[in-house]
């Protein structure tokens, strides 16, 4: 089934961009009106996951930190996860900041550049470290669940399931409660999953066809260094996980080629979320790990997101020929290593990032209005990049814990949604 589901989503891919260029192409006159109708498809499967999302996340959070028992573990286990996401965050900045002056994108930047003064519309006294620590904090856990706030959901599940363990008589029925329903989200996660190729055709037929292949050629300079650098990511990514995970690593590849196609294709780390989490079960990482670090990884781990926030700030000061000293660039990474926390969830929210940078060391915000046409292909890779950082966290940390089964314990096809794992709140 797996092999077979890999396959639809290439077919799904490789058909998208075959409709989308012959739309754009043939009926020029009419590919926008076409690309809206035809991505209302992958709009309302978004939805679906964002419908689910809330929910799942809760439940085996609650569930997860629930049985892992005692604080001090709790503690610990938050202590390795933050320090990996910091360093992960850290070298991906850096890997940016030295790309892109390597490659020089801007330097001799073909195009014309928008007027200094223009307004991009984007919120860029959106972020501020007062403003990310008082919105850590939910006023209301019911608001939070509505509005998809995945690290307000944390916090808030993160004071209930201490709760829970601190009342073990008393908390045997909500226990039991939340079990049941992390087994009926991770049931429905299965059904919403069957529409995930034909969102997947979807968008990439609405992208295509209503920007056209030809626009890539357009930022050709830009777009091969931004995906060279993230290229080079992965190979770093990779390698640490062969080192401290070792040869099983390359199982864990396997199992994330679903979700890295999903996420790539849609452009959304959130659509590969339940089958993230599935995965990595699958692997044999606890469910008592994977349930706490993967939706903290999505406020704090954007991989991907993080590299592109220091390449793309850069190459828009190459293009204005805005000297940038080392001191310079060193102070925006300190800056955007704060600013970029928490932007799970919001719309277009690395370029949301970047325009609150820009403006703090005098680059014209009006340069992002240059690389907005090509967002979608930008985010496609940043989107996967997340996916494959936030993974191979959960299972590094499940290893250090001591929760990462052993390959005779548990084979690839062991689990599937549905099943129950032993000593664990909730299935694979």
């Amino acid at each position: 089934m797996s092999n077979r589901f890999t396959q639809y989503i290439l077919f799904a891919m490789v058909l998208g961009i075959v409709m989308g260029a012959a739309i754009f192409n043939f009926l020029p006159d009419s590919r926008v009106e076409i690309a809206s109708s035809v991505n209302l498809i992958a709009m309302l499967f978004l939805r679906l996951i964002k419908m689910i999302i809330a929910p799942l996340v809760f439940a085996t959070l609650v569930g997860g930190i629930a049985h892992m028992g005692t604080g001090s573990k709790l503690g610990r286990v938050f202590a390795k996860t933050l320090g990996w996401f910091v360093s992960a965050s850290f070298i991906s900045l850096l890997l940016g900041l030295v790309m892109v002056n390597l490659l020089q994108p801007g330097a001799n930047f073909p195009g014309t550049l928008p007027e200094r003064g223009q307004s991009t519309g984007l919120p860029v006294s959106a972020f501020s470290l007062e403003k990310f620590l008082v919105h850590l904090i939910p006023t209301s856990i019911a608001d939070a669940m509505a509005q998809n706030e995945i690290l307000q959901i944390v916090v808030f599940a993160v004071f209930f399931a201490v709760a829970l363990g601190a009342m073990p008589e008393r908390s045997k029925a909500i226990m039991g409660l939340i079990d049941d329903l992390a087994h009926i989200m991770l049931k429905i996660t299965g059904y919403v999953m069957l529409f995930a190729p034909v969102a997947v055709w979807a968008a990439i037929t609405a992208t295509v066809a209503k920007n056209g292949l030809g626009v890539l050629w357009k930022l050709i300079v830009f777009m091969g260094g931004f995906y060279l650098a993230l290229a080079l990511l992965w190979v770093i990514l990779i390698a640490v996980g062969f080192i401290v995970i070792g040869p099983r690593y390359s199982h864990l590849l396997k199992l994330m080629r679903e979700p890295l196609m999903l996420a790539f294709s849609t452009a959304s780390s959130e659509a590969a979320y339940p089958k993230t989490l599935e995965g990595l079960n699958r692997f044999g990482a606890s469910s008592r790990i994977s349930s706490f670090v993967l939706p903290l990884g999505y406020s704090f781990n954007l991989d991907g997101t993080m590299m592109y926030c220091t390449f793309a700030a850069v190459f828009i000061a190459q293009t204005y020929h805005i000297d940038m000293p080392l001191a310079t660039q060193l102070a925006m990474l300190a800056t955007l290593m704060i600013t970029s926390k928490g932007v799970a969830g919001v719309p277009r929210a690395s370029l949301v990032v970047i325009a609150s940078t820009l403006s703090q060391f005098g680059i014209p915000e009006a340069g992002l209005l240059m690389i907005m046409g090509i967002d979608t292909f930008l985010d496609m890779g940043r989107s996967a990049t997340n996916v494959i950082g936030n993974s191979l966290a959960t299972a590094v940390v499940a290893k250090w814990e001591g929760e990462l089964k052993a390959e005779h314990e548990l084979g690839p096809d062991d689990i599937v949604p549905g099943d129950t794992v032993p000593g664990d709140p909730i299935p694979a």
